[in-house]
């Protein structure tokens, strides 16, 4: 038998992390707040991300500001100016979306 063995690979090989996706857990429960928001928001919306989208950049921002992740442009992490302009509204009171009429 080989020294590498059927599910070994090669063994002489040095590991390279994923780019993204790997990141320390949140023990301290630094962003717990923001975390229950967006799991309540899901279940509530019956698990549509995209109306819980806003919450879940408030999550990511937090992460970031506590150094639980690398900071990131939001466009990177798939937010563009439009996730900002949908928490403006939703802040200002306005709530009416694109294609909307009040």
């Amino acid at each position: 038998m080989s020294a590498g063995g059927a599910f070994g690979g090669n063994r002489g090989a040095r590991p390279v992390p994923p780019e993204k996706g790997v990141f320390p857990l949140d023990h301290m429960h630094l962003c717990d707040v923001e975390k229950k928001e967006y799991i309540s928001c899901l279940k509530t919306s019956g698990h549509k991300s995209e109306i819980c989208r806003h919450l879940s950049k408030k999550y990511l921002e937090c992460r970031m500001a506590k150094n639980l992740m690398a900071k990131q442009d939001m466009s990177e992490l798939g937010f563009g100016k439009e996730d900002n302009s949908e928490i403006s509204k939703e802040e200002s009171g306005n709530g009416t979306l694109k294609g909307q009429t009040s």
